[in-house]
């Protein structure tokens, strides 16, 4: 569903991606490792468009993503932001149904209310919630908000920045948990970054490993813990000692 072919993208003089490939089959989750600084949101915002490469080719259903209609193309996708990103002034049903409100897939009202009460039940909410304002749900149930509002036009692709950021370890289990259920049930092709681990192995059918501007190692999770690459081996395990050199 997504390939990524020697995808390069400088800033100034820091490289960020420097020859990049990665291929996403339909309707499997990948979850993109790696730390801070790596190139992990960039390469999202490459696919989406939000970034345009310097060289390289990037395919999204056998086309070039830069080609054709962009409002197409993007009603193709959703996205679970990692801070949220919901909109405080609106409540909290406006913001799971926001576009069929606002943008192509524009419904009365009414119509976009029960939308958008349906997948806050997916999600485990209440119908109460919906009238909610954002500033009145805890972290867990902001989170689960823009989940719902992820799923809520049916895309066939989803992508998941850091879904686990701020969250308890139970509250991300739960969060875990949901990704997978709803990615299966809807045969969505996932696209995650992320630092947590036990998102990884909770949510990953296959692991891509992005260090210096490549993918180092790339496998399904079932063999991540034995791969034999030092980069990966280091990074999974947590260890201050390896060739991935530490910040101080």
């Amino acid at each position: 569903m997504i390939r990524l072919e020697n995808v390069s993208k400088t800033f100034g003089e820091n490289r960020v991606l420097r020859g990049l490939n990665l291929h996403v089959p339909r309707g499997t989750s990948m979850v993109i490792i790696g730390g801070s600084g790596t190139g992990k949101s960039v390469t999202l915002k490459c696919v989406l468009g939000l970034v345009t490469p310097d060289s390289g080719r990037i395919l999204v259903d056998g086309r070039d993503a830069t080609e054709g209609d962009r409002d197409a193309f993007l009603s193709r996708f959703g996205m679970l932001f990692q801070g949220g990103a919901l909109f405080d002034s609106l409540p909290v049903w406006q913001n799971v149904a926001f576009r069929h409100l606002r943008g192509a897939l524009k419904r009365p009202q009414y119509e976009a209310k029960a939308l958008a009460v349906e997948k806050l039940r997916r999600v485990g909410l209440k119908p109460e919630v919906a009238d909610l304002l954002p500033a009145e749900l805890s972290g867990g149930m902001q989170k689960r908000v823009g989940l719902a509002r992820a799923i809520a036009a049916d895309p066939e692709i989803i992508f998941f920045d850091e879904p686990t950021t701020g969250l308890d370890p139970i509250m991300a289990g739960v969060i875990n948990e949901l990704i997978r259920e709803i990615v299966t049930e809807m045969g969505a092709t996932a696209l995650t970054i992320t630092h947590d681990m036990s998102s990884v192995r909770a949510i990953a059918d296959n692991v891509a490993m992005l260090h210096d501007g490549v993918i180092q190692w790339t496998g399904p999770v079932s063999e991540m813990d034995h791969s034999g690459d030092p980069y990966l081996d280091q990074f999974i395990h947590g260890r201050a000692e390896g060739p991935i050199e530490a910040v101080r």
